[in-house]
This record gives C-alpha cells, structure tokens and sequence, in this order.
C-alpha cells in the first residue's frame, strides 16, 4: 500500500485530538539535524513577556476575534524577540477566522478547531458554539499559541524537514505526526510559561487547561496522529515549566512519550 502524509502541506490542530499508540518506532535519526538539532533549541528561554487578555462574551465572534488578535500581537512580540536572539529569520503569521467549516489550504476542514497553513503562513480558527458557550477558561488562548507553535516550526525548517521525511509505513507515518503535533503543543505551554505572570489567572486556570487538554485528547481516540491526552498535556506542561524551546525537542524523545 503507498500511504500519502498526513497534513501534506500544512498542519491540522485543534487543542489536540488523541490517538492509541501503535507505532514502536525508535526515534527520528541524529542525521535529521533539522528536526533534532535546530537552532531553534538553542536560544535559551522565551523572556518574560507582558500579555494583557481581552474579555470575551459568550457566543459573540467580534469579541474573540478581538482576543485573539491580541494573542497573536504578544506571540509575535515574544517570538520575534527570541528568534532575533537565536539567530533565526522572523516573520509574522497572520490569523483568519470562521464561523463553520470549509476547505482551506487545499484540503477538507475535517473536525479541527484551528488550522495551520504553511504556505501561507496563515492559520484559521473556528469560532462556533463548541467555543463560545465559554470562553472564559484559557482554551482559546492555547489554541493560538499551538498553531503558532506551527508556525514556529515553519520559519525554523521543522515543518518542511518533517513534510520531507521518509516513512517505512503507518505506523512510522502516524508517530511522525504525533512528534509534530505534540511538538506544537509543548511550544505552546513555553509562551504560556513566559507570559504567566503578566496574565490576570490562577493556578487554578492552568489546572483547568492541562484538564480540557487531556480530555480533548481522550475523546477522540481514533485519531491516532497527535498523541493520548495525558502525552498532550504532558509536553504541554514541560514547554511551561521550562519556558525554553529546548526542553520541546519530541523528535528524540522515546516512543512512548509520544504515544
């Protein structure tokens, strides 16, 4: 059988779906210095950054998009800041929204809730009632700095090191996106992590989006490329504690913690 990649030319995340590990693979090669020695690891952490939330009311698109923008405007500042740091080519993303689904770059939406286009540079965000009934935890703050986590991996070389790669079948297919995915997921938690204290947030909202996490990740469970939800939550975490991109290298990491 010829198996296709999943994500061909761009990245589908959502706070991320789930998936039951199949695939015992060791982990991507030294030799794909990309992807396991990037620059991009070696600028030590994201520095303290101010991010001032905006209110969003339940079930009203205006106002998250107004949120979100100003998400994205302190992922740039923080981004850019350490890029120019490690010595790496920024650029800024830009950001889109939906109210219901539609093809976008090239392929069916499928049940995201966020999309990653890569050549673009570009992700979508759907905003129906699965996310407005209750925007006040931190779940639509996570969503952008995951895609953003994709764009990360874009302008550092990761997306198209990965798009690249080889696969025997699957199996190995499947862990590759899982390492993308879960990836994404842990430079999300290094911005949350750089911009905590500025945030007006307790550690119980923190608690509550590893919680939605792992619960996003276990209710689908056969969708197998990115990850269980205690894997999920659990980069999610270390990106925060560590606040460093290093501590978010998934392509050497072992198979299980990426199941």
């Amino acid at each position: 059988m010829r198996f296709t990649r999943f994500l061909a030319g761009f990245a589908v995340a959502c706070l991320p779906w789930s998936g039951t590990a199949v695939a015992q693979a060791a982990p991507v090669s030294a030799d794909d210095r990309v992807l396991t020695a990037n620059r991009l690891y070696r600028g030590g952490e994201l520095q303290p950054g101010r991010c001032v939330e905006r209110g969003v009311r339940p079930n009203h698109v205006p106002s998250a998009k107004r949120y979100l923008t100003g998400v994205l405007n302190c992922l740039h500042q923080s981004w850019g800041a350490y890029f120019e740091r490690a010595g790496l080519p920024f650029a800024k993303s830009r950001i889109g929204f939906i109210t219901k689904p539609r093809r976008y770059c090239g392929h069916p939406w499928g049940a995201a809730q966020a999309t990653y286009c890569h050549q673009e540079r570009r992700f979508l965000i759907l905003l129906n009632r699965n996310v407005l009934d209750d925007p006040s935890d931190l779940y639509l703050f996570g969503l952008a700095a995951h895609e953003f986590g994709h764009h990360v991996q874009n302008l550092s070389g990761i997306m198209d090191a990965y798009l690249r790669k080889p696969y025997r079948d699957r199996r190995e297919l499947l862990e590759q996106s899982r390492r993308i995915e879960l990836q994404a997921e842990c430079l999300a938690g290094v911005f949350i992590g750089s911009v905590w204290d500025s945030l007006d947030r307790t550690p119980e909202d923190w608690e509550r989006l590893l919680e939605i996490t792992r619960m996003s990740g276990d209710e689908h469970r056969k969708v197998r490329h990115h990850g269980k939800g205690r894997n999920i939550a659990a980069w999610l975490k270390k990106g925060f504690l560590a606040r460093s991109p290093q501590a978010c290298n998934t392509w050497t990491a072992p198979a299980s913690k990426v199941a």
